[in-house]
């Protein structure tokens, strides 16, 4: 059965049971000559200008948002208008009117509807594929996998708020009739952020909106474009007007004033530490107006470590500590940025490391090399800024510069830095780049120590032949996903629900059996029978 095929019975029937889209191979010819026209439709409506939609309000703002392709800063993807805290309260209450009928609709209907974005998804996968290497520089590969976890998140979403729908009770209480309903919050704020724009963007939006909820949506000012491409998605599956209104905006302007708005009941947020401590704190500030408890969503990034025993295979090692560190130049937040390395086999590792590292391909990733730009402008002097830290810090190895190219993109080299103290700022700190620091550890215990040694908790890895040395990570390492003998990026929507301990966020658990009961409240009925 084809993918297609899955979501068309899924339309008319009891849903199948739920499986990964497969991530497509561009070593066939036909699937690279369909990304590359692709990538030609898509520069042609380039600089095209878009509205600001809130209910049947077509608004021109006097400033705007200009989205750039950070391979080619000086190409603009799409100019956006600028909401600000003026536009709040009419975003408001178009949500507010159109939640009074979208949560009444039964759940196998706003599931449909996910199911039918799924499957036009499918139908437009390489135009997404190319919005997403030309608005924030994902390769081929990073790129399609970006857009089959946002059609897993549909599919399983989909199929989880059925499940929901048919919850019970435990017991039935003698004489009693009794029922657990799980029932929509109000309005959410849908704050994703730019590096994974299509898949936790439309995930954390396609969960508030399965649930019944309605949404108000800021995409990151880096990504807007992918955005306004993901509501054309919903409008042709059919959501209805002002279920989801998409506002682009920046964060401090549109953003916290959408926050502290006293009818926004959660907010679901993906970024910064910082910021997110500031949407926490903010939520729990009550409005005047406020009748309720503002629930946060917060997945804030983390200092991810890799830990590398003396036991391991050092090839297999290497391969998934450069794939973690430097696939999308580094920013992901589930990115290894530290590689802790047991003394005993250290300098192998280390140089076997520093010979894969300069295999990568750094350049546009129209042109599908390995590793990109970073981001933007002030991303790059981040980086590079963290990297004059290290120096200072550790040995340089590799990298420790800017790449300059013809189109002036944003890039910094694969850098690796080596005997780096686990308390040094480029192993404290979240970097987002292409940027490894390599610590030195006493034994498996010390290394473990030595990863829990930061105020996040997100990711994390063991490449270990012993099962011993597994069986205690599973115990002791502090990270909400944890992986062995393979790379600590990558995960599936159902088989790795993603989140994170400590400062890496509220472990919320993104594509797994529990996310959905974030964006609810458990409603318990109980009728005495044989009464009447």
């Amino acid at each position: 059965m084809t993918a297609g095929a899955l979501t068309e019975e899924v339309l008319t029937g009891t849903p199948t049971p739920f499986r990964n889209e497969e991530i497509l191979d561009f070593a066939i010819p036909d699937n690279t000559r369909a990304l590359l026209t692709a990538l030609d439709e898509v520069r042609r409506q380039f600089g095209c200008e878009y509205d600001l939609a809130i209910g049947d309000m077509r608004l021109l703002t006097e400033s705007k948002i200009v989205s750039i392709n950070p391979a080619r800063p000086s190409e603009i993807i799409g100019v956006h208008q600028r909401a600000t805290a003026e536009h709040v309260e009419a975003a408001m209450q178009v949500a507010l009117a159109a939640f009074e009928s979208w949560r009444l609709r039964p759940a196998a209907g706003r599931a449909q509807v996910l199911f039918r974005a799924a499957k036009l998804a499918r139908e437009r996968r390489f135009e997404f594929d190319a919005w997403l290497v030309a608005e924030v520089g994902k390769n081929w590969q990073e790129a399609d996998a970006d857009v089959a976890e946002m059609i897993d998140f549909m599919e399983y979403y989909g199929r989880e708020a059925l499940r929901l729908d048919a919850a019970s009770t435990p017991i039935q209480f003698p004489g009693e009739r009794n029922q657990l309903r799980y029932v929509p919050l109000g309005v959410g704020a849908m704050i994703p952020p730019w590096n994974y724009p299509f898949a936790i963007m439309a995930g954390m939006t396609a969960a508030a909106l399965v649930c019944g909820n309605t949404a108000i949506l800021k995409p990151s000012v880096d990504s807007p474009t992918i955005a306004v491409k993901f509501m054309e998605l919903l409008r042709d599956a059919g959501l209805p007007e002002g279920v989801v209104t998409l506002c682009v905006g920046e964060g401090p302007e549109f953003g916290r004033a959408l926050v502290a708005h006293p009818q926004t009941r959660f907010i679901a947020f993906t970024g910064s530490k910082a910021v997110g401590l500031e949407i926490h704190e903010a939520a729990a500030q009550t409005q005047p107006g406020q009748i309720f408890l503002k629930r946060t969503i917060l997945e804030l990034g983390g200092k991810d470590a890799i830990i590398v025993a003396d036991d391991c295979d050092l090839d297999l090692a290497v391969e998934g500590v450069v794939q973690s560190a430097f696939g999308f130049s580094g920013q992901k937040c589930s990115a290894c940025s530290r590689a802790i390395v047991d003394q005993r086999i250290y300098e192998p590792f280390r140089d076997r490391l520093l010979e894969r590292v300069k295999q990568i391909q750094v350049g546009d990733p129209a042109g599908n090399h390995f590793v990109g730009p970073v981001i933007n402008e002030r991303a790059h002097r981040r980086v590079l800024d963290y990297i004059a830290i290290g120096k200072t810090e550790g040995k340089l190895l590799a990298g420790g510069h800017p790449l300059e190219t013809n189109e002036g993109g944003y890039y910094i080299a694969p850098t690796v830095i080596a005997d780096v103290p686990p308390d040094a700022r480029i192993a404290q700190e979240e970097i987002f780049g292409p940027v490894l620091a390599l610590i030195k550890a006493k034994d498996f215990d010390d290394a473990l120590a030595i990863a829990n040694g930061t105020e996040y908790g997100l990711t994390g890895g063991v490449f270990s032949a012993s099962v011993e040395k597994l069986d205690k990570a599973r115990l002791e390492f502090q990270v909400g996903n944890l992986y062995f003998n393979r790379k600590c990026t990558g995960a599936m929507v159902g088989a790795h629900p993603f989140g994170g301990f400590k400062m890496s966020g509220t472990d919320s658990k993104a594509g797994g059996p529990d996310y959905l009961l974030l964006f609810t409240q458990a409603k318990s009925i109980a009728e005495k029978v044989g009464t009447i």
